[in-house]
């Protein structure tokens, strides 16, 4: 009886806790769907009075949110793609042997000790001699490597017995076979744990984008997000929706994956 009242206060308490911290987020959804002047009114009210899709139909009839919705996506897609390069070079530094190959990594490992801003400007500078800025690809190629993903995917791949690969090419099997029909599968928690992190920093890209890109027909969500701040101040109802786009997306891949990142986090705390 004593657990029962234990486990029932706690469950309760986690559920205030969690209903106190989504309420800006509700509010945020809520005053989407608001006209400019209710969104406006004061005392404030919580549930619309009249719901209204005007303010969705704005961002992407008027104000190009389409468009840096689409670039957002390719930005993420080629993430997940630069996230599997990174998986094979985590793979590579665990289970092969090379000549330099500790020397290699330690290189990848000095430039996750310097802040991301100092190298801003020289790898502008290169992309601007290559005649890539301004350009989709020079948002892009930059953030195809990650050091830390490397970092992770290496210490955990670690772990995997070089017997079930020396037995895998005894048996007949190439590299690739290998690599996507038995490490891929093994190593499922540590990506689905990267892939979210690689997910949620790709949807999020602002200063890059902002830096790289000179045309608003490149910008991504934040930096349009921005924008809209800063044009449409005045309009708060127009930017609660703008937020929104940014957040929902998010949000429901966190309901989705969440038992991931908790098994992903437990599995790497073990090995």
């Amino acid at each position: 009886m004593k657990n029962r009242f234990e486990k029932l206060l706690i469950t309760s308490a986690l559920l205030i806790g969690g209903f106190i911290v989504s309420i800006p987020f509700i509010w945020m959804i809520l005053s989407s769907f608001k006209s400019e002047r209710e969104a406006r009114t004061m005392p404030p009210t919580f549930w619309p009075q009249e719901f209204t899709f005007e303010h969705y139909i704005n961002l992407f009839q008027n104000l190009n949110f389409g468009t840096y919705f689409t670039n957002t996506l390719i930005i993420v897609l080629f993430a997940m793609l630069g996230l599997l390069f990174n998986t094979m070079a985590g793979y590579g530094f665990a289970k092969f042997q090379f000549k330099g190959k500790e020397a290699v990594f330690i290189a990848v490992l000095a430039t996750m000790m310097i802040p991301a801003q100092v190298s801003m400007i020289p790898v502008y500078l290169l992309l601007n001699q290559m005649g890539l800025t301004n350009t989709m690809s020079g948002i892009i190629l930059p953030g195809l490597i990650a050091a830390f993903n490397i970092f992770l995917i290496r210490q955990f791949m670690t772990t995997i017995p070089n017997d079930l690969i020396e037995s895998a090419r005894i048996d007949g099997a190439k590299e690739f076979r290998i690599f996507f029909q038995i490490i891929i599968p093994l190593s499922k928690p540590v990506l689905a744990v990267q892939a979210i992190l690689t997910f949620v920093g790709a949807w999020n890209s602002f200063l890059w984008p902002l830096i790289v890109a000179n045309d608003q027909a490149l910008y991504t969500l934040s930096v349009g997000l921005a924008l809209l701040q800063g044009q449409h101040s005045s309009s708060f109802a127009l930017q609660m929706a703008g937020a929104t786009v940014m957040v929902i997306p998010v949000l429901i891949l966190f309901i989705f994956v969440q038992r991931y990142i908790v098994e992903g986090f437990n599995t790497t705390g073990i090995k």
